[in-house]
């Protein structure tokens, strides 16, 4: 028989700075997905947690409760290893699609269950879905299937089945001002990945002015709590530190950010995207258990492609479509000549999401061709009148709130001014 508790009891004690207890936590959980415990006791609890933490041990007993509240994908009998990668979210990240591909060329595969933008950042899916045909949509049957046949990897939906639990605190923790814990987001994301089956696991933890978490140090805690998590479920886990303050790539959007990660899969494509699949492509394949694989080359003599182009397919899309184009665009040019000196990550995605790439709410729909391309990078000269950015919308009448976003976002100045950025990839993270 399950012991019963009082949640006012439970919230009270957070409250005061104590901790709960994993028979109090597994309870709790359990009570909020049937309903027991209202939205408005979690509400209390999840600002409680906010404000005064956890301990390591009542992450790890949340984690495992919301594991445990709904269904655990298991892929051992798919004779090969598995590796996923989850990334905290940023601007004109778009690396989940090369990165699949790529790692699945080397006989590891790949269940990538991913989400959709909300705000500023945005979703894999969502970029996926600009590919005509391409469905998100995959019964646990069908994804096994594909990661075991030759695509050997998947890009889908997770399951209404995955950390039932999850779903109903991540809606409320969006309404309450309690997005920012880190115990409430370590176990969000970690439920999901353990839930989902996968064997080793990456975690590309974003810093900076377009990141999820700006603060370094933030992310480092956020970081070393999911690795601790995922190595306490017996996952393979490490996480990299990366770079947002700069939007990633040269393209902000849906369509035309699938576009760039095609120039990726050809062997080109931009140096810091690149740089980052590389990485995380490698970072991977260690954990599975390959760690001396020639993972650039996969780029250049094709085979990533040809994995890409068998997961379009499989999925229901058409590799060889045309991709949405926009019906306007803007295009903004450097006033005089000089060097771009800066160019805000948060701004910019801010300024997509007003174009029509990105949502307000998880209901509203996505414009696929609508984003930026960006013809500099921060250290780049240009002289005046070169083209800095092009805004691309359906309706004209968005140009100028985003053009508004943009305001003091970047600037073109003397090379003395210039400030290198540090690197990409800031630190790794491992137990």
């Amino acid at each position: 028989m399950v012991e019963q508790f009082d949640a006012v009891q439970l919230i009270a004690a957070k409250r005061d700075g104590g901790a709960l207890t994993t028979p109090q936590i597994r309870w709790l959980v359990d009570a909020y997905t049937r309903g027991y415990v209202a939205d408005s006791q979690m509400s209390a609890l999840a600002m409680a947690i906010l404000l005064n933490g956890m301990s390591r041990e009542e992450i790890r007993d949340l984690t495992v409760a919301m594991v445990d509240s709904g269904e655990r994908l298991d892929f051992s009998g798919l004779g090969k290893p598995t590796a996923d990668k989850h990334s905290t979210g940023g601007v004109g990240d778009k690396i989940t699609l090369p990165l699949m591909p790529l790692v699945a060329c080397f006989d590891v595969a790949v269940p990538q269950l991913s989400g959709r933008g909300l705000g500023h950042t945005g979703g894999t899916l969502d970029k996926l879905e600009s590919i005509p045909g391409w469905g998100a949509s995959l019964s646990n049957e069908e994804i096994f299937a594909q990661l075991s046949g030759p695509v050997g990897g998947v890009i889908c939906a997770a399951g209404a089945g995955l950390a039932p639990a999850d779903k109903k605190l991540y809606a409320l923790r969006d309404t309450t001002g309690t997005v920012e814990a880190i115990p409430l987001i370590a176990s969000s994301i970690m439920s999901k990945k353990i839930a989902e089956g996968t064997g080793a696991l990456v975690l590309d933890v974003k810093f900076g002015s377009g990141a999820f978490m700006r603060d370094y140090d933030r992310a480092r805690e956020l970081a070393q709590t999911m690795v601790a998590l995922g190595t306490d479920a017996g996952v393979a886990c490490s996480a990299l530190l990366t770079d947002m303050n700069v939007p990633l790539g040269r393209t902000i959007g849906n369509a035309n950010e699938v576009r760039e990660s095609l120039e990726v899969l050809a062997g080109g494509g931009p140096a810091d995207v690149v740089e980052l699949t590389i990485a995380l492509a490698r970072e991977m394949l260690a954990l599975a258990g390959k760690p001396d694989v020639d993972v650039e080359g996969a780029l250049v003599d094709g085979r990533a492609m040809d994995r890409w182009r068998a997961f379009v397919s499989a999925q229901g899309g058409d590799p060889d479509a045309a991709l949405p184009l926009p019906h306007e665009t803007h295009t903004v040019v450097a006033p005089a000549s000089g060097v771009l000196l800066s160019q805000d990550a948060l701004a910019f995605g801010i300024a997509a999401w007003r174009l029509g790439a990105g949502r307000a709410r998880q209901e509203d729909p996505v414009v696929h061709a609508a984003g930026i391309e960006l013809h500099a990078k921060p250290g780049d000269e240009v002289t005046a009148g070169q083209p800095l950015f092009t805004l691309a919308a359906d309706d004209a009448a968005r140009f100028d709130r985003a053009l508004e976003a943009l305001e003091g976002a970047w600037a073109v100045g003397e090379a003395s001014a210039f400030t290198p950025r540090g690197p990409l990839v800031a630190e790794r993270i491992a137990r």
